[in-house]
């Protein structure tokens, strides 16, 4: 039985440069990228060398520690380069695309049919396995494991997002597909939340239980909604998807290829003309930010959204799993007794000299400027007020800084992924890095605990 949540706690972070919902064909781009880091705790193994061809959909490398899970090349082309950092680690996979993609055939399944082994097994060698994320741990999902539910987050709160149902309007059939074979995979349910009172591109599909969400920002974060879904209890596994990675899983199970087409909201105050591109995964950006044009060139480029993306250069590449990128100013300016006078171009959930709180629907054009400097954690009680989940958010992050693996299992850290503690960095007044305190947190619990 689907049901409607309301979320109280939170923050929307409101900015200049949404993305107009105007579709595009980005240029093809010239090269690919594949970088390692997209794959938390994944050392790679390389299928193939430098001046080898490779299709679509063909795989480039598996995960040493577990040689089922295969990632594909997005485009076929020549892999022109394997680029190394300290230690030899592997860092970027470049591949010179072709001018017109030849795809390595799967086979088409009927996922109405097949049985839970088969559909395992398609995913892990196609390369959509890693779509695939676990709780605990927030890590591509074991495949000996079954998960009690598994969750789907059909829209997104995050500042300057890409619109779920926008980009995947035209993509029901294969939506359907994959949430079909999803619930083949488990005992448990297929839980898709969506915006309460929206018109949904999940509504009306079958294998799966509804659910509507309102509130602020972090309401579309699948970790909130898993919160008040069905909570992660210790020994219990449970799997969540992006619902654009279900398109392209779907489309692998219909046509057996691997298709690994985006729809990519290009927004912030420094694009001109912000609007959605559809492009390849792995794509060099250049090809459609600068067919927008910038109107600030000391701009920060960031695949994701502001939150929780990953700053990159401007002739970068569009990360694994993400549909926005994101141009904001570089703040690398600072503003003379900026603490000790009023601030009404800025938002803050703090009602001390700051404006914000009295016009919430008002659009800002923030810049990376932190506006202060890293300290020991003051103790506010701001954290709660935007932190909608059951935990105490601040003593949580200090379990993680001492190594205290008792107090972070007491505290519900099977539960936490990095981006449910976004919300909380952005309002730090001690500038602590708090996603990468609970991701070092997490990755101790898993070798530690495993």
């Amino acid at each position: 039985m689907s049901r409607d949540f309301k979320i109280k706690k939170g923050l929307d972070i409101r900015l200049i440069g949404e993305a107009e919902k105007v579709t595009a064909n980005a240029p093809r781009s010239r090269t690919f990228a594949i970088r390692p880091k997209d794959f938390h705790l994944i050392t790679p193994k390389m299928l193939i060398k430098e001046g080898e061809r490779v299709q679509a959909g063909q795989p480039v490398f598996y995960a040493k520690a577990r040689p089922e899970i295969q990632f594909v090349s997005p485009v076929s082309g020549k892999l022109s380069q394997i680029e190394r950092g300290a230690k030899r680690v592997i860092t970027r996979i470049l591949i010179e695309a072709d001018s017109q993609d030849e795809y390595k055939d799967y086979g088409s399944m009927n996922v109405s049919t097949a049985d839970a082994q088969a559909i395992k097994d398609r995913l892990l060698e196609s390369g959509c396995w890693p779509f695939i994320i676990q709780r605990p741990y927030d890590v591509i999902a074991s495949p000996d494991s079954e998960p009690r539910d598994i969750f789907v987050s059909g829209f997104s709160t995050a500042p300057m997002a890409a619109d779920v149902d926008f980009i995947l309007a035209d993509k029901k059939k294969e939506l359907q597909a994959a949430l079909t074979a999803l619930s083949r995979l488990t005992k448990g349910k297929v839980h898709v939340s969506v915006q309460k009172g929206g018109q949904s591109v999940f509504a009306g599909m079958t294998d799966i239980e509804l659910h509507g969400f309102s509130g602020p920002h972090p309401a579309g974060n699948v970790g909130t909604q898993i919160a008040k879904i069905a909570p992660i209890n210790k020994g219990e596994t449970v799997w969540t998807l992006a619902a654009a990675d279900l398109a392209i899983i779907g489309e692998l199970l219909l046509t057996g290829k691997y298709t690994a087409e985006r729809t990519v909201a290009l927004a912030g105050s420094c694009v001109n003309t912000p609007k959605y591109y559809k492009t390849i995964q792995g794509a060099e950006v250049s090809t459609f930010v600068y067919d927008s044009g910038l109107n600030n060139e000391h701009a920060r480029v960031i695949s994701g959204n502001v939150l929780t993306g990953t700053q990159i250069k401007h002739d970068g590449h569009l990360g694994f799993y993400d549909t926005t990128v994101s141009i904001i100013p570089e703040g690398d300016d600072y503003d003379f007794f900026g603490w000790n006078k009023p601030v009404f171009n800025k938002i803050s959930s703090s009602r001390a000299l700051t404006f914000s709180w009295m016009f919430p629907n008002k659009k800002y054009d923030l810049d990376t400027n932190t506006n202060g400097e890293h300290r020991a954690f003051v103790v506010t009680g701001s954290y709660e007020e935007v932190f909608p989940l059951d935990i105490y958010p601040m003593q949580l992050l200090k379990a993680c800084m001492v190594n205290d693996l008792d107090a972070m299992e007491a505290m519900g850290m099977y539960e936490v992924a990095p981006e449910d503690f976004s919300l909380t960095e952005f309002i730090c007044v001690s500038k602590q890095p708090h996603q990468q305190i609970i991701r070092d947190g997490l990755d101790l619990m898993y070798k530690e605990i495993g």
